[in-house]
């Protein structure tokens, strides 16, 4: 369903991973192990699908946009983007993309 890239440091500060269908790009191989950080990067990644791709990658960006002029903080608009919301309450739960349903981050909106 997906390819791993271990990219380093293009990979930007802050960050561990991101997901672009079908690839997840990771800083450092060891984060492969950890199935929390899978299971968040999964969790984009079913997203991205349901949401065809590219309205996924404008509906990401104009949401941050919004969340940055609401907040005034880059990261806490990061944080507040409906699809990290989802990623983020449901990471540690390894069994949550089993039973969740499409269109789910739209109540964390």
């Amino acid at each position: 369903m997906y390819r791993v890239l271990v990219v380093g440091g293009l990979i930007p500060k802050g960050f561990d991973g991101l997901s672009f269908f079908p690839f997840l790009f990771v800083k450092d191989k060891k984060l492969l192990d950890s199935k929390v950080f899978m299971n968040h990067e999964k969790i984009h990644l079913k997203q991205q699908l349901e949401m065809l791709l590219l309205i996924f990658y404008v509906w990401y960006l104009l949401e941050f946009v919004v969340r940055w002029i609401q907040c005034g903080s880059r990261y806490r608009a990061y944080r507040e983007i409906s699809f990290e919301k989802e990623a983020y309450q449901n990471e540690m739960d390894l069994d949550y993309l089993t039973r969740r349903k499409l269109f789910s981050f739209i109540k964390y909106l």
